[in-house]
Parts: structure tokens; sequence; C-alpha cells
């Protein structure tokens, strides 16, 4: 469906960042904390819609 163009730091960091803004905003954080929803989608999907606009890629897959 998209290609992967995150690598394996980025889309480990995403999912620990997601994780942890929605964990603040279900434990009684500002709602603006949701957000932490689409790093951790794109962290597990392993593709990042702002870098295929930009044409960056983190991922060390060989084209």
């Amino acid at each position: 469906m998209f290609a992967k163009n995150a690598g394996s730091i980025d889309r480990g960091l995403r999912v620990i960042i997601g994780l942890a803004l929605v964990a603040w905003a279900v434990f009684g954080g500002p709602v603006w904390a949701w957000i932490g929803v689409v790093p951790l989608l794109t962290g597990a999907v392993g593709s990042c819609p702002a870098y295929s606009i930009f044409g960056i890629s983190t991922c060390s897959l060989k084209k």
C-alpha cells in the first residue's frame, strides 16, 4: 500500500513517543496529547506521509 520510508530506529522512537503521549492523554493529560496516535500509527506501519511528500527516507532498504 505505502512504501516503507521509516527505518527501524525511527519507527521505534515513533512508537515509544506515540505510546507515551497516548498514555498521558488517557491518564488525565491534555486533549492535544491524543496526537500521539499519529506517530504510533506511522511507526507501526513504517511509512510517514510527510516523508513521502519531501522525499525523505530513513529506511536502509536498497532499491
